[in-house]
C-alpha cells in the first residue's frame, strides 16, 4: 500500500483528471447517456448504440509513446484516465466519459482450488496472444477430486487505502467509487475446458456422463458461492448505469435495481449480470441443453438482468438461451444468423447486441468502406423493429490507422440514419 507518486506525475494526473471531468460534462455525454437509456429501458424507436471494444489492438490505440508517468502506480491511474479521454478524441463512438474516477474492491477468488498453468506466446509483434493451458484433469473419474469449493476473501483496509489515496490525489476533480459486479465466474463451459481440455469435455458427455453432471454442478455451485459471497459482504454496488459486460455495450436502465432495493450495498437481484459458452459451439442443442442450460439457468436467476453471450453463435442455441432468466441482451457474433436472431427477437425487447465481424478492421491496413457498409446494413435489414447494439471487439490490430476506427464508427452512424428514414 505503498503508493508514492512525485510532485511531477501528480501534476501529470489532475492535469488529465481536469480534462476527463470536462469531457464528461460535455452535452454530447447526456445525449448520449439517453440513447442508451431508450436502448435498455425498450422505448419504441430508440436509436442503435455504437461502442468500441478498444483493449484488444492497445499496441495501437494506447502505444508506450503516449504516457508521462514512469511509475506503475502513476501509470495505472494515467491508462485509465487516458483511455477514456483518447475513446471520446480519436474513436467517437457512443461511450459516456465517466463522471467519477471508478475503482474496484481488492479481491481474491480461487473459483476452482487446483493451479492451471498458462503457456502463453507471443505474436509477430512482442504481443502475447496466443495461450494454451496445462490442463489438471486428465482422467474425469480419478481427478474429479482436485476440483475444490470456491475460496473468496476480499481485503477491505487495501480497497480504503487505495480510495483515500486517490481521493487526496484527484477526488475535488472527479469523485472516487467503489464500482463491482457479482463476481461470479460466469462462463462454466470455459472453466471445463481450463480444467480437462475441449476434446475431453466433448468426449466426456458421451463416455462419462454422470461426472460431467457432477462437475458441472460443481462448477455452478462455486459460482453461486461466489455470487452469495460478494453479496452477504456487502461487496455488490448498483450496476444499472455507466458500466458495461464481456464487451457489450452499455448498461443503463431504470429496470434496475429491484423493487425493495434500500440504497448502498446490493443484492444479487439488483445487478446487471453476464454469462457465455463459446467452448460450446461444437455441441449439439440437445447435448447443450443436457449438459450445460440447467447450470447456466441456475447462476443467471439470482441475477436482475443477464447479457447472454461472446463470441459464440447464438442461433443454433436458441432455445434453450431463450430460457436463460431476466435476459436482456444476446451477443450475436459474426458466425450467427443474423436474420434468425432478429426474427426470434422482434417483438421482445431483448436488446440484438451486434458484434460485426473483425477482419474489416483488422486485416487490411485501409478500410474497405464500401464492404464494411454493406455489411452494416445486412444487420440493419435483419433488425428491423428489434432494439440494437453494435459492440465491436475482438480487432487486435488496426495496423497504426486510428482513423481507420473513427470512419468505421462514422459509417455504422450513417447507416443507422440512413435506415431509420
Amino acid at each position: 500500500m505503498n503508493w508514492n507518486l512525485s510532485a511531477e506525475e501528480r501534476a501529470i494526473i489532475r492535469e488529465l483528471a481536469k480534462k476527463h471531468a470536462e469531457l464528461a460534462a460535455l452535452p454530447v455525454m447526456e445525449e448520449r447517456r439517453k440513447g442508451w437509456y431508450d436502448l435498455n429501458d425498450a422505448k419504441p424507436g430508440a436509436r442503435p448504440m455504437v461502442m468500441v471494444d478498444n483493449w484488444t489492438f492497445d499496441r495501437d490505440f494506447m502505444p508506450e509513446s503516449i504516457y508521462r508517468c514512469k511509475t506503475d502506480t502513476g501509470r495505472a491511474i494515467e491508462r485509465q484516465l487516458l483511455r477514456a479521454i483518447r475513446t471520446h478524441e480519436l474513436i467517437g463512438d457512443d461511450k459516456v466519459v465517466p463522471d467519477t474516477f471508478d475503482i474496484w474492491w481488492f479481491v481474491s477468488i480461487d473459483s476452482l482450488g487446483v493451479p492451471i498453468p498458462v503457456e502463453k506466446v507471443k505474436d509477430s509483434q512482442g504481443v502475447e496472444t496466443g495461450y494454451h493451458f496445462q490442463h489438471p484433469i486428465t482422467d474425469l473419474k480419478r481427478d474429479m477430486h482436485l476440483v475444490k469449493p470456491v475460496s473468496c476473501s476480499v481485503d477491505r483496509a487495501k480497497t480504503a487505502a487505495w480510495k483515500a489515496f486517490l481521493e487526496e490525489l484527484l477526488g475535488d476533480i472527479l469523485p472516487v467509487v467503489i464500482r463491482t459486479g457479482p463476481m461470479g465466474a460466469s462462463s462454466l463451459t470455459q472453466n471445463v475446458v481450463r480444467l480437462m481440455g475441449m476434446e475431453a469435455f466433448f468426449v466426456a458427455m458421451y463416455d462419462s456422463p454422470g461426472e460431467m453432471h457432477a462437475l458441472m454442478a460443481r462448477l455452478r455451485d462455486n459460482c453461486l458461492g461466489a455470487m452469495k459471497w460478494a453479496e452477504a459482504e456487502g461487496l455488490l454496488r448498483v450496476n444499472n448505469g455507466n458500466q458495461n459486460l464481456a464487451g457489450s455495450g452499455f448498461n443503463f436502465t431504470t429496470r434496475l435495481p429491484a423493487p425493495g432495493y434500500a440504497g448502498g450495498a446490493a443484492r444479487l437481484c439488483d445487478m446487471f449480470g453476464s454469462a457465455e459458452s463459446q467452448e460450446t459451439v461444437g455441441v449439439s442443442p440437445d447435448m447443450f441443453g443436457e449438459f450445460c442450460a440447467p447450470y447456466y439457468r441456475a447462476i443467471c436467476e439470482p441475477l436482475g438482468l443477464v447479457y447472454w453471450g461472446c463470441c459464440e453463435p447464438a442461433s443454433p442455441l436458441w432455445e434453450h438461451i431463450r430460457t436463460i432468466p431476466h435476459l436482456k441482451k444476446v451477443s450475436i457474433s459474426r458466425w450467427c444468423d443474423e436474420k434468425f436472431m432478429g426474427d426470434a427477437l422482434r417483438g421482445t425487447e431483448i436488446v440484438y447486441s451486434r458484434k460485426p465481424d473483425p477482419k474489416f478492421w483488422g486485416v487490411d491496413v485501409a478500410l474497405d468502406e464500401d464492404g464494411w457498409a454493406k455489411h452494416i446494413r445486412t444487420t440493419l435489414d435483419a433488425t428491423k423493429g428489434v432494439f440494437v447494439e453494435f459492440a465491436v471487439r475482438d480487432v487486435y490490430t488496426v495496423h497504426g490507422n486510428l482513423g481507420k476506427v473513427r470512419r468505421g464508427v462514422e459509417i455504422i452512424r450513417r447507416e443507422i440514419e440512413r435506415a431509420r428514414g
